[in-house]
């Protein structure tokens, strides 16, 4: 079983999403797994031009970036993996500008004109399925708590699996980056203690990744449980009063 990252942080292997990376892969390595990680932020990624000569003659299925830039080397270890993990932080309720410019260049993989039809029966173009429709995990993470911070990102990935035949196997959603210290200040951790069983999660969700081919239901809600140690929490922050005090509290933090 090989396993690929595109870590898709802005602050490459410095960030919070390369911390996360590195706790699923402990427990994928162990289970015998072998895991890589892409830092985009570490390569040369151009963005698409949309000059259309990928989709025509002599050009056809070939990037005018092709000889120019990383892209067509980080397609070519999504070919030679089993299973791939994207990874981003959430910009502006979405996925990093970084992942999505390098998601474009999948244009020139596939003929635009060849119309056919998704296992999930949506009408697309043709696409590589050797790099566009390999199973995947999302990986997100976020400082905000609102349900709704990661909540673009997480749609995203479900309408890319259904479009580019690729199955998601896992979801992983990790909000109180800031709260938790990022995984790099344990006496953050200590007042927030939850945060070591999620991180045993990311484990357990790296060895079933290994060795079933996705991550369990049940080790996903233990990976993103809410980390605040206040009980009820997930019901209490939908209320404005409660809000307020957990505004004025992280304040007092910063």
């Amino acid at each position: 079983m090989k396993i690929l990252a595109i870590n898709a942080s802005y602050r490459g292997n410095k960030g919070h999403t390369r911390f996360l990376i590195d706790k699923l892969f402990k427990g994928a390595a162990a289970a015998g797994a072998e895991c890589q990680v892409v830092t985009l932020a570490q390569l040369k990624i151009n963005r698409c031009l949309a000059c259309g000569q990928c989709q025509t003659g002599e050009g056809y299925l070939e990037c005018v970036h092709e000889d120019r830039d990383d892209v067509a080397e980080v397609f070519s270890q999504m070919a030679e993996a089993d299973i791939l993990v994207y990874a981003t932080p959430v910009y502006v309720f979405g996925i990093s500008g970084l992942l999505k410019t390098f998601l474009e260049r999948f244009y020139s993989r596939g003929g635009s004109g060849n119309l056919q039809l998704s296992k999930s029966g949506l009408m697309f173009h043709d696409v590589d399925h050797a790099i566009c429709s390999k199973p995947f995990v999302a990986l997100v993470c976020c400082d905000n708590l609102e349900d709704e911070t990661p909540r673009n990102a997480l749609g995203y990935f479900r309408t890319f699996s259904r479009f580019l035949d690729a199955p998601q196997v896992g979801a992983l959603v990790r909000n109180g980056g800031r709260l938790s210290g990022y995984g790099h200040d344990p006496e953050r951790e200590k007042q927030v203690p939850k945060i070591l069983d999620v991180y045993r999660a990311y484990e357990l969700a790296g060895r079933e990744l290994a060795a079933e081919g996705r991550i369990r239901r049940s080790t996903e809600r233990r990976a993103n449980q809410e980390i605040v140690p206040v009980p009820l929490f997930r019901v209490l922050k939908r209320l404005k009063p409660f809000k307020r005090i957990m505004v004025e509290r992280a304040r007092e933090m910063i």
